[in-house]
């Protein structure tokens, strides 16, 4: 990689001393009429930190970053970075120091690697439509920023020979890739990235697993959303488990990992002797039974009369007949 400086967000990530927090979601709810996708979710992450976000499937974990970059305006809560209230506008967030990736992957298929990644510096651009039109000197002079900007990102998330290449033509993993430098380009101080190894071998797990390393050491605070927990409690500094649109858990993976109910949220939980089973409820439901037998009435209510009684299971009738006759005929009957 060429000797390039990479402006990010603050540099002085992870410092000594008490921990600086970005973001700062406070009491997030977000309803859809009587369902209640996130209730009164809070949640903080530190400059320079990796803050993992697991849960079931169901558990609200993309709706909750929805509502962290406008996506969807909370019903109730705020989210706020260094301070500052979020506004639930997509454009505004990403302007405030946000970006992200998605869970199913968003690239602009017929554009090239390039011209994705020239997109998400359009936020930090101040060309108007006029400008572009009549190609006047600042639209040329921010154009060949935005290139010399996109392919360091390029370069930097490893895809530096694809920038050509169009992005519906490179692989799963390159595309990933992709999406990340394309959320890099905005010069984000946070990066949500929603399950970033979804549909990954191992080897391009563990590649993602160095480059999001990579890019915490540029002094980013990062959230993301997997379902592969080796990768979450490898690579996390703290991890927030979800349930039903609910905190279950928060803590250090270790704590979190050997949670019981986190366990239990996963893989459910073993199932318990029921109490009204066994021998001895066996013994008192003969006895119910026989109390109801005795106490039963010799003919029904008047007017009713009862249905003929009828095996559960009833045999052919050429078969009950050979069953009642004599050995001997039966026999015969052989013979015959």
């Amino acid at each position: 990689m060429t000797s390039t400086t990479l402006e990010t967000g603050p540099a002085g990530a992870a410092a000594a001393g008490e921990p600086v927090t970005l973001l700062d979601a406070r009491q997030v709810t977000m309803q859809f009429g009587g369902l209640t996708a996130v209730n009164k979710v809070d949640l903080t992450v530190h400059t320079g930190e990796i803050m993992g976000l697991i849960g079931p499937n169901g558990a609200g974990k993309t709706t909750f970053f929805n509502c962290l970059t406008g996506m969807y305006k909370p019903t109730s809560g705020e989210v706020r970075l260094d301070g500052e209230v979020l506004p639930p506008k997509p454009r505004r967030v990403a302007m405030a120091g946000v970006a992200r990736t998605f869970q199913n992957i968003r690239l602009f298929q017929n554009m090239t690697a390039l011209e994705n990644v020239m997109v998400g510096r359009y936020c930090r651009t101040r060309t108007n439509a006029l400008a572009a039109v009549f190609r006047l000197p600042r639209h040329r002079r921010e154009e060949v920023e935005t290139r010399e900007h996109a392919l360091k990102w390029l370069e930097f998330v490893g895809l530096a020979g694809s920038g050509d290449a169009l992005a519906r033509n490179l692989p799963y993993g390159d595309q990933r890739r992709l999406e990340i430098a394309r959320a890099l380009a905005t010069d984000p101080k946070l990066l949500l990235l929603d399950e970033p190894t979804a549909g990954m071998n191992p080897q391009e797990t563990r590649d993602a697993e160095a480059l999001i390393t990579r890019i915490r050491g540029l002094g980013l605070a990062i959230l993301v959303i997997e379902h592969d927990m080796r990768f979450i409690f490898s690579l996390c500094d703290r991890v927030t488990c979800l349930v039903r649109g609910e905190v279950l858990v928060a803590g250090d993976p270790a704590t979190v990992q050997n949670d019981p109910r986190v366990i239990e949220a996963y893989i459910g939980s073993a199932v318990e002797d029921d109490e009204d089973t066994g021998p001895a409820a066996d013994t008192d439901a003969a006895a119910a039974g026989a109390t109801a037998a005795d106490t039963a009435p010799d003919s029904p209510p008047s007017g009713r009369v009862p249905p003929p009684s009828r095996p559960l299971l009833e045999m052919p009738p050429n078969a009950a007949s050979r069953h009642t006759q004599p050995q001997s005929e039966r026999a015969e009957d052989d013979h015959a």
